[in-house]
């Protein structure tokens, strides 16, 4: 399954970035978070709770950020599983600016498996959509200082 989106922030690019690096800010922003904790440099142990279609589970699993090139781009490399399946991907993050703004494109590949796949296949693609909006939405308000981190 390919991801790709892009979203523009009322923001300077160093703000931006500081925000997506940030776990704290990272954990309040994403659906279903219920911890992001630091096992090691720019390595963290996870668990989501998520619901697709009839099959809801709670996943744990490794968020690595790498290629890190600071205030312009980092790679997201997770991998999770649960009792209804697992997921693995990449999800490639840039940061460009626009006149004042900061456009953030985000472009992924996931691999799903287990029953959450069988079930929701169909579903799949605009549930991760989804997040991502909700994601980039809390984001954008904590850029904008409407929401504590």
């Amino acid at each position: 399954m390919d991801v790709a989106a892009t979203y523009t922030f009322e923001a300077p690019r160093k703000q931006v970035w500081s925000l997506l690096i940030d776990p704290l800010v990272i954990a309040a922003c994403l659906p279903g978070c219920e911890s992001l904790d630091p096992v090691g440099e720019d390595i963290y142990h996870t668990v989501l709770t998520i619901g697709i279609a009839a099959v809801s589970g709670t996943y744990e699993g490794t968020v690595t950020i790498s290629d890190k090139d600071s205030p312009s781009h980092y790679r997201l490399l997770i991998d999770g599983k649960g009792k209804t399946g697992f997921a693995k991907g990449h999800a490639d993050v840039t940061l460009t600016d626009q006149g004042l703004q900061t456009v953030v494109t985000v472009v992924g590949r996931a691999q799903v498996g287990g029953t959450v796949a069988r079930v929701g296949q169909r579903l799949l693609g605009s549930v991760s959509k989804m997040m991502m909006d909700r994601f980039f939405t809390c984001l954008e308000q904590k850029a904008r200082g409407k929401v504590d981190t």
